[in-house]
Protein backbone atom coordinates (compact mmCIF):
# COMPACT_ATOMS: atom_id res chain seq x y z
CA UNK A 1 0.00 0.00 0.00
CA UNK A 2 3.00 2.14 0.57
CA UNK A 3 4.15 2.05 -3.14
CA UNK A 4 0.83 2.68 -4.38
CA UNK A 5 0.61 6.41 -2.14
CA UNK A 6 4.61 6.65 -2.90
CA UNK A 7 2.95 6.72 -6.32
CA UNK A 8 0.00 8.98 -6.32
CA UNK A 9 2.60 11.32 -5.00
CA UNK A 10 5.06 10.56 -8.06
CA UNK A 11 1.86 11.16 -10.18
CA UNK A 12 1.35 14.74 -8.53
CA UNK A 13 4.46 15.63 -8.78
CA UNK A 14 5.20 14.45 -12.88
CA UNK A 15 1.55 15.98 -13.54
CA UNK A 16 3.13 19.60 -12.38
CA UNK A 17 6.90 19.53 -12.93
CA UNK A 18 6.27 18.13 -16.83
CA UNK A 19 4.77 21.30 -18.14
CA UNK A 20 6.23 23.92 -15.92
CA UNK A 21 9.69 24.71 -16.71
CA UNK A 22 11.03 23.38 -13.30
CA UNK A 23 12.33 19.46 -14.40
CA UNK A 24 10.44 16.89 -14.17
CA UNK A 25 13.16 14.81 -14.38
CA UNK A 26 14.62 16.35 -11.39
CA UNK A 27 11.86 16.42 -8.99
CA UNK A 28 11.62 13.22 -9.43
CA UNK A 29 15.34 12.09 -8.67
CA UNK A 30 15.43 14.53 -5.64
CA UNK A 31 11.92 12.96 -4.40
CA UNK A 32 13.35 9.33 -4.61
CA UNK A 33 15.62 10.05 -1.87
CA UNK A 34 12.81 10.08 0.82
CA UNK A 35 10.27 8.22 -0.96
CA UNK A 36 11.46 4.68 -1.63
CA UNK A 37 9.68 1.93 -3.24
CA UNK A 38 9.97 -1.23 -1.42
CA UNK A 39 10.03 -4.28 -2.67
CA UNK A 40 10.09 -3.73 -6.75
CA UNK A 41 12.63 -4.98 -8.78
CA UNK A 42 16.39 -3.50 -9.33
CA UNK A 43 16.03 -0.63 -11.88
CA UNK A 44 12.38 0.25 -11.72
CA UNK A 45 12.30 3.28 -10.51
CA UNK A 46 15.00 4.42 -13.59
CA UNK A 47 12.19 3.28 -15.99
CA UNK A 48 9.16 4.68 -13.58
CA UNK A 49 10.30 8.40 -13.48
CA UNK A 50 10.49 8.08 -17.53
CA UNK A 51 7.17 5.97 -17.99
CA UNK A 52 5.08 7.76 -15.90
CA UNK A 53 5.87 10.98 -18.12
CA UNK A 54 3.24 8.98 -20.79
CA UNK A 55 0.12 9.50 -18.06
CA UNK A 56 0.95 13.59 -18.75
CA UNK A 57 1.57 13.56 -22.76
CA UNK A 58 -1.24 11.75 -22.79
CA UNK A 59 -3.04 15.31 -21.48
CA UNK A 60 -1.44 16.90 -24.04
CA UNK A 61 -3.55 14.86 -26.81
CA UNK A 62 -6.71 15.12 -25.16
CA UNK A 63 -6.14 18.99 -24.69
CA UNK A 64 -4.63 19.54 -28.34
CA UNK A 65 -6.28 17.05 -30.27
CA UNK A 66 -7.77 18.65 -32.99
CA UNK A 67 -4.41 21.04 -33.22
CA UNK A 68 -2.22 17.53 -33.81
CA UNK A 69 -4.19 14.74 -35.60
CA UNK A 70 -4.11 15.05 -39.28
CA UNK A 71 -6.78 13.23 -40.56
CA UNK A 72 -10.34 15.36 -41.08
CA UNK A 73 -13.43 14.65 -42.02
CA UNK A 74 -14.12 17.26 -45.29
CA UNK A 75 -17.91 17.18 -46.86
CA UNK A 76 -18.73 17.04 -50.23
CA UNK A 77 -19.14 20.57 -52.40
CA UNK A 78 -22.23 18.48 -54.21
CA UNK A 79 -24.03 17.48 -51.07
CA UNK A 80 -22.40 13.94 -51.39
CA UNK A 81 -21.34 12.02 -48.12
CA UNK A 82 -18.14 13.11 -46.17
CA UNK A 83 -14.79 12.19 -46.89
CA UNK A 84 -11.14 12.20 -44.82
CA UNK A 85 -8.49 14.13 -46.21
CA UNK A 86 -4.66 14.95 -44.77
CA UNK A 87 -4.79 18.58 -43.19
CA UNK A 88 -1.56 19.95 -44.87
CA UNK A 89 -0.61 22.13 -42.16
CA UNK A 90 -0.51 19.69 -39.43
CA UNK A 91 1.54 17.28 -41.15
CA UNK A 92 4.15 19.83 -42.14
CA UNK A 93 3.77 20.80 -38.04
CA UNK A 94 4.82 17.35 -37.37
CA UNK A 95 7.30 17.43 -39.65
CA UNK A 96 8.90 20.67 -37.74
CA UNK A 97 8.56 18.29 -34.37
CA UNK A 98 9.81 15.43 -35.98
CA UNK A 99 13.15 17.66 -36.82
CA UNK A 100 13.12 18.83 -33.40
CA UNK A 101 13.44 15.30 -31.82
CA UNK A 102 16.16 14.31 -34.19
CA UNK A 103 18.99 15.70 -31.62
CA UNK A 104 17.84 14.31 -28.53
CA UNK A 105 16.72 11.12 -30.22
CA UNK A 106 20.22 10.44 -31.72
CA UNK A 107 21.87 10.86 -27.72
CA UNK A 108 19.33 8.58 -25.98
CA UNK A 109 19.69 5.94 -28.04
CA UNK A 110 23.30 6.27 -27.97
CA UNK A 111 23.91 7.38 -24.98
CA UNK A 112 21.51 6.50 -22.32
CA UNK A 113 23.01 4.27 -20.31
CA UNK A 114 26.17 6.53 -19.79
CA UNK A 115 24.38 9.39 -18.61
CA UNK A 116 21.96 7.88 -16.35
CA UNK A 117 25.54 6.43 -14.68
CA UNK A 118 27.19 9.89 -14.36
CA UNK A 119 24.80 12.40 -14.60
CA UNK A 120 21.79 11.50 -13.27
CA UNK A 121 22.40 12.39 -9.51
CA UNK A 122 21.05 14.97 -6.69
CA UNK A 123 24.63 17.25 -7.26
CA UNK A 124 23.34 17.70 -11.30
CA UNK A 125 19.82 18.60 -10.54
CA UNK A 126 20.60 20.97 -8.10
CA UNK A 127 23.39 22.76 -10.73
CA UNK A 128 20.62 22.56 -13.77
CA UNK A 129 18.51 24.26 -11.68
CA UNK A 130 20.15 27.13 -10.32
CA UNK A 131 21.69 27.69 -14.00
CA UNK A 132 18.93 27.26 -15.81
CA UNK A 133 16.85 29.55 -13.46
CA UNK A 134 19.10 32.45 -14.19
CA UNK A 135 18.78 31.94 -17.83
CA UNK A 136 15.24 32.70 -17.64
CA UNK A 137 15.26 35.40 -15.35
CA UNK A 138 18.32 36.75 -18.18
CA UNK A 139 16.53 36.36 -21.05
CA UNK A 140 12.92 37.66 -19.54
CA UNK A 141 14.83 40.94 -18.86
CA UNK A 142 16.68 41.19 -22.58
CA UNK A 143 13.50 40.56 -24.30
CA UNK A 144 10.86 42.40 -21.87
CA UNK A 145 10.67 44.91 -24.54
CA UNK A 146 10.82 43.41 -27.70
CA UNK A 147 8.04 42.29 -30.13
CA UNK A 148 8.20 38.15 -30.90
CA UNK A 149 9.62 37.44 -34.51
CA UNK A 150 6.95 34.24 -34.37
CA UNK A 151 3.33 34.78 -32.54
CA UNK A 152 1.92 31.85 -34.63
CA UNK A 153 2.79 28.33 -34.25
CA UNK A 154 2.32 27.53 -38.30
CA UNK A 155 4.91 30.51 -38.76
CA UNK A 156 7.76 28.34 -37.32
CA UNK A 157 10.20 27.31 -39.51
CA UNK A 158 12.45 23.87 -40.31
CA UNK A 159 15.82 26.37 -39.05
CA UNK A 160 14.03 27.29 -35.92
CA UNK A 161 12.29 24.01 -35.25
CA UNK A 162 16.17 22.28 -35.56
CA UNK A 163 17.64 25.26 -32.94
CA UNK A 164 14.60 24.15 -30.38
CA UNK A 165 15.89 20.73 -30.63
CA UNK A 166 19.13 21.39 -29.94
CA UNK A 167 18.27 23.40 -26.45
CA UNK A 168 16.31 20.65 -26.00
CA UNK A 169 18.97 18.17 -26.56
CA UNK A 170 20.56 20.20 -23.50
CA UNK A 171 17.57 18.80 -20.77
CA UNK A 172 18.71 15.48 -22.37
CA UNK A 173 21.95 15.50 -21.39
CA UNK A 174 21.62 16.97 -18.23
CA UNK A 175 18.86 16.22 -15.60
CA UNK A 176 17.30 18.75 -13.66
CA UNK A 177 17.33 21.04 -17.14
CA UNK A 178 13.58 20.67 -17.98
CA UNK A 179 12.87 19.59 -21.04
CA UNK A 180 10.25 22.28 -21.39
CA UNK A 181 12.45 24.77 -19.94
CA UNK A 182 15.10 23.77 -22.53
CA UNK A 183 13.10 24.16 -25.48
CA UNK A 184 11.19 27.13 -24.13
CA UNK A 185 14.78 29.19 -23.65
CA UNK A 186 15.58 28.43 -27.11
CA UNK A 187 12.30 29.32 -28.56
CA UNK A 188 12.55 32.81 -26.82
CA UNK A 189 16.20 33.78 -27.42
CA UNK A 190 14.92 33.14 -31.72
CA UNK A 191 12.23 35.58 -31.43
CA UNK A 192 9.49 33.09 -30.26
CA UNK A 193 6.45 34.38 -28.17
CA UNK A 194 5.84 33.03 -24.88
CA UNK A 195 2.23 31.12 -25.89
CA UNK A 196 3.66 29.64 -28.96
CA UNK A 197 6.96 28.19 -27.22
CA UNK A 198 5.03 26.55 -24.57
CA UNK A 199 2.64 25.17 -27.04
CA UNK A 200 5.04 23.56 -29.26
CA UNK A 201 6.65 22.52 -25.97
CA UNK A 202 3.74 20.34 -25.09
CA UNK A 203 3.80 18.94 -29.04
CA UNK A 204 7.50 17.82 -28.67
CA UNK A 205 6.99 15.83 -25.87
CA UNK A 206 4.76 13.58 -27.49
CA UNK A 207 7.11 11.83 -29.86
CA UNK A 208 10.04 12.16 -27.42
CA UNK A 209 8.40 10.62 -24.47
CA UNK A 210 6.95 7.96 -25.87
CA UNK A 211 10.07 7.11 -27.60
CA UNK A 212 12.24 7.12 -24.50
CA UNK A 213 9.06 5.36 -22.44
CA UNK A 214 9.53 2.51 -25.03
CA UNK A 215 13.70 2.72 -24.89
CA UNK A 216 12.94 2.20 -20.99
CA UNK A 217 10.44 -0.42 -20.90
CA UNK A 218 12.33 -2.71 -23.30
CA UNK A 219 16.01 -2.33 -21.07
CA UNK A 220 13.86 -3.05 -17.90
CA UNK A 221 11.66 -5.72 -19.83
CA UNK A 222 8.20 -6.69 -20.07
CA UNK A 223 8.28 -9.47 -16.79
CA UNK A 224 6.62 -6.56 -14.21
CA UNK A 225 4.88 -8.00 -11.22
CA UNK A 226 1.47 -7.22 -10.00
CA UNK A 227 3.00 -4.63 -8.30
CA UNK A 228 4.70 -3.14 -10.35
CA UNK A 229 2.07 -2.87 -12.85
CA UNK A 230 -0.30 -1.36 -10.37
CA UNK A 231 2.30 1.43 -9.19
CA UNK A 232 3.04 2.00 -13.00
CA UNK A 233 -0.58 2.30 -13.72
CA UNK A 234 -1.26 4.60 -10.53
CA UNK A 235 1.11 7.34 -11.36
CA UNK A 236 0.36 7.51 -14.74
CA UNK A 237 -3.32 8.21 -14.28
CA UNK A 238 -2.35 10.30 -11.28
CA UNK A 239 -0.16 12.42 -13.69
CA UNK A 240 -2.45 12.38 -16.47
CA UNK A 241 -5.03 14.48 -14.15
CA UNK A 242 -2.99 16.75 -12.79
CA UNK A 243 -1.07 17.23 -15.84
CA UNK A 244 -4.71 18.57 -17.86
CA UNK A 245 -4.90 21.11 -15.12
CA UNK A 246 -1.38 22.10 -14.72
CA UNK A 247 -1.62 22.98 -18.87
CA UNK A 248 -4.61 25.29 -18.82
CA UNK A 249 -3.01 26.93 -16.05
CA UNK A 250 0.20 27.38 -17.33
CA UNK A 251 -1.10 28.79 -20.85
CA UNK A 252 -3.76 31.22 -19.36
CA UNK A 253 -0.56 32.41 -16.97
CA UNK A 254 1.79 33.18 -19.60
CA UNK A 255 -0.70 35.44 -21.36
CA UNK A 256 -0.36 37.88 -18.86
CA UNK A 257 2.73 37.11 -17.06
CA UNK A 258 6.46 36.11 -17.84
CA UNK A 259 8.68 32.91 -17.22
CA UNK A 260 11.00 35.03 -14.16
CA UNK A 261 8.80 33.27 -11.44
CA UNK A 262 9.70 29.77 -12.37
CA UNK A 263 13.58 31.08 -12.87
CA UNK A 264 13.37 31.97 -9.20
CA UNK A 265 11.83 29.33 -7.90
CA UNK A 266 14.37 26.82 -9.59
CA UNK A 267 17.41 28.78 -7.85
CA UNK A 268 15.66 28.83 -4.43
CA UNK A 269 15.15 24.94 -4.89
CA UNK A 270 18.92 24.47 -5.99
CA UNK A 271 20.39 26.10 -3.46
CA UNK A 272 18.36 24.41 -0.82
CA UNK A 273 19.09 20.78 -2.19
CA UNK A 274 23.04 21.59 -2.02
CA UNK A 275 22.52 22.76 1.66
CA UNK A 276 20.37 19.26 2.37
CA UNK A 277 23.18 17.22 0.04
CA UNK A 278 26.34 18.96 2.24
CA UNK A 279 24.40 18.55 5.60
CA UNK A 280 23.76 14.92 4.83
Amino acid sequence: MLNIIYSIIYGIIEGITEWLPISSTGHLILAENFLKFEGLSEGFFDMFDVVIQLGAILAVVVLYFKNIWPLKMQKSKHGGSSKVVWDKNILVLWAKILVACIPAAIVGLLFDDILNKYLYNSWVVATMLILVGIAFIIIENKKKNMKPRVENISDLTYKDALIIGLFQLIAAIFPGTSRSGATIIGALLIGISRTVAAEYTFYLAIPVMFGASLLKILKFGLSFTGMELAVLLVGMIVAFLVSIFVIKFLMNYIKKHDFKVFGWYRIVLGIIVIILLGIL
